[in-house]
Order: C-alpha cells, then sequence, then structure tokens
C-alpha cells in the first residue's frame, strides 16, 4: 500500500465491497467525519493517508446487524475484545495485539503462541461490550478506561462494533473497534503512539504488546515501505488452509507480524507467570510473533470492513458467527457455565453448524 496517496474524495467511500446502505444524511455525516479525522499536525509527523482516513471513515459508518440472542446469555457466556488502532509516523494505520503463551517456544514461528486482542469475560450484565472491553484492556495492558487519565494528548475514540465471534470456550465475543488518536485540539503538536505511548502500556497480564500494520492483514505477503526491511522473506508473512470444524469448513488464517522494527512493551513488575515468559524471551532472538485462531479471523473481517476490499487469499465470506451462537442459544446449549462441569460437547457443535450451514447456503443462494 502506498503511502504517498492522492487528496481524498469522500464521496469514493462509497463505492465499497462493504455494504453500508447510507442515506443523505449519513453521507453529510460521513464527509464531516473525514474532515474532522484530519487531526495531525504535519509539521510534526506525517498525516493520516488518504487510505486511513476511508478506513476510519468506514469504520465509523459500520454498523452491525441487531443481534437479540446477545441479552438472553448469561454472564458466564458475555466477552468482548478491543481492536485498537493507531496512526504510525506515515500515517498508516497498526493494531495492537498482545502475546500469551505457556512456554517460550510458543513464541516461535513454529509454535503454538497464544496472539490475542486485549479483552475478557464480562463482569456484569449490565456492562456494554464497549466497557467490557476497555476494562480489560486496562488490567492487562495498563490502558486507562477514562480517557483523562490517558497522557495528554492521547485519547480513544470509540468506531463500530463488528459481529460476534464464538470462542472456542463457547463464549460470544464481540470484537469493539477503536481509534487511539494522538492529537490536541489546544494546539500542541502531535505525538507519536508508538514512541511516546505504546511504551507506557504496562503488559500486566500478558507476555508482550506489540503492534501489525493492519492493512497487511488483507495481503499474501508483507507490505514493505521505503528504506525499510523485514526478517525473511515477504512470503513469511502469511499461511493458510482451510480447516473442518465441527463438519464447517473454516478458513485459518496464520500470521507472522515481524517485531524488529517496533518497540515491544513487556511487564514491568516481573514477578512470575507471563512476566517470567517475558524475561526469557528478552534473551530469545525472535523477529516474527504468531498471530492465528479466532484473532487473526477477526483482523481479516475488521481489514474487510475498513478498507472494503477483499483478502488477496481465500476467506470465509461471512462476518462473524451470530448464527452458530444462535443456532446454540435456541437448542439450550448457551445457559450459564457451571465450574469444573461439562461445556458444550461435540454433538451440540456439530448440531448446530448444519443448521448454521444449511442457513448460509441459503442465504448465499438468494444473493
Amino acid at each position: 500500500m502506498s503511502t504517498e496517496d492522492e487528496p481524498l474524495d469522500p464521496r469514493d467511500l462509497l463505492d465499497t465491497q462493504t455494504e453500508t446502505h447510507l442515506d443523505e444524511n449519513a453521507v453529510a455525516e460521513l464527509i464531516e467525519s473525514i474532515k474532522e479525522a484530519q487531526y495531525f499536525d504535519p509539521t510534526s509527523m506525517a498525516p493520516l493517508t488518504s487510505a486511513s482516513l476511508a478506513a476510519i471513515a468506514r469504520l465509523r459508518a459500520y454498523q452491525p446487524p441487531p443481534f437479540a440472542t446477545w441479552n438472553r446469555l448469561p454472564l458466564s457466556r458475555r466477552a468482548a475484545v478491543l481492536i485498537l488502532l493507531f496512526a504510525d509516523r506515515r500515517g498508516d494505520l497498526r493494531v495492537v495485539i498482545t502475546m500469551r503463551a505457556m512456554s517460550l517456544r510458543n513464541f516461535s514461528g513454529n509454535g503454538t503462541g497464544h496472539a490475542a486482542f486485549p479483552g475478557g469475560k464480562a463482569d456484569t450484565l449490565e456492562e456494554t461490550p464497549f466497557e467490557i472491553a476497555r476494562r480489560e484492556a486496562f488490567e492487562e495492558i495498563g490502558l486507562p478506561q477514562d480517557d483523562k487519565k490517558l497522557p495528554p494528548p492521547f485519547r480513544v475514540e470509540h468506531l463500530c462494533e463488528l459481529p460476534y465471534n464464538l470462542a472456542r470456550t463457547a463464549l460470544a465475543v464481540r470484537p469493539c473497534v477503536a481509534f487511539l488518536h494522538s492529537d490536541d485540539t489546544s494546539g500542541m503538536k502531535s505525538a507519536s503512539v508508538e514512541e511516546s505511548m505504546i511504551p507506557r502500556l504496562d503488559a500486566k497480564e500478558v507476555a508482550a504488546v506489540f503492534s501489525a500494520p493492519f492493512h497487511n492483514f488483507l495481503r499474501a505477503e508483507d507490505e514493505v515501505r521505503d528504506n525499510e526491511t523485514v526478517p525473511g522473506k515477504r512470503s513469511d508473512w502469511y499461511s493458510g488452509s482451510w480447516s473442518d470444524w465441527n463438519k464447517t469448513r473454516w478458513r485459518m488464517h496464520d500470521f507472522q507480524v515481524p517485531i524488529v522494527n517496533q518497540m515491544v512493551s513487556k511487564p514491568k513488575s516481573r514477578d512470575g507467570g507471563q512476566a517470567a515468559i517475558s524475561e526469557e524471551l528478552d534473551h530469545e532472538e525472535l523477529t516474527r510473533y504468531r498471530v492465528w485462531g479466532m484473532t487473526a479471523r477477526i483482523l481479516v473481517d475488521a481489514a474487510r470492513i475498513a478498507y472494503g476490499e477483499d483478502p488477496e487469499f481465500e476467506f470465509n465470506t461471512h462476518l462473524g458467527d451470530e448464527r452458530m451462537i444462535e443456532n446454540l442459544e435456541k437448542m439450550g446449549q448457551m445457559k450459564e457455565k457451571k465450574l469444573g462441569g461439562p461445556d458444550l460437547s461435540r454433538t451440540d457443535l456439530e448440531e448446530a453448524s448444519k443448521k448454521t450451514a444449511a442457513e448460509l447456503r441459503k442465504s448465499d443462494a438468494k444473493m
């Protein structure tokens, strides 16, 4: 993706593969939001590229379909994650990701390290998904819940929420997209998130906090910019395969994110657990972190919506797993989790998958 884009015509945003169904008033608001997004002082850093401006505007305009099932789910089945975007010094968008692992070897490209967004389970039935995501982001990486407690000039804007995903632990997970602004309306020059904010984050409950180029999750190879290099080959970035999960075809995405050209935040207090892993990690010469599973799939879906384009690789066309969650709830399989008790069985998941697959085929046939 070029970082020297032509000036953006806001009306061009309506020509996109992602359907938004905006009326004239919404179009006017969308155009105004693009103008308002020109936050960065060009004397201190590059402004957002037109592609980044368009991505933020699309995310602001995106409305997920209604999902009444969430309101019927018990507390133990509710969760949310925070997709936190920020602009680098070239004006391109990056996304914050955390790393967890049971052992050091799991961080390697050939291991089974667990990349995840900040997020977790609901504490109360009254919490909104965005409140869940912000609270968990504070607990895990030290991002304050209250913008007033963020060091100036940073602030967080809630852009949108994506359709719910079904975690392997049988949780309904709402991805919440937000943008970390580094502007200041009082006239203060813009700050660099990479240089000023990311190092201040405290990886309190994870082994590392790093970032990845957001648009690259639509590409089969590393997007290398002028005067930059990546470890290994550009083709190391992506590999994927189709998998049968409960008799449904799923595209499994596997990304290898370069970490050599960025600051990686580690736990400031190292008393054991993830912090101990992080200490060992300091002595390893790792050049990429593996991002896979549900996290990778959500990143692909979010990038599809943001940039209005399809990936270069194969992918599942539907967003999220709301039909699957709805079918499980109708079957009575999304009741309160019992500590130490049995959860969803393979039979439960296969039955719900069959119903979901049939519904998706009918939906595709009508298109």
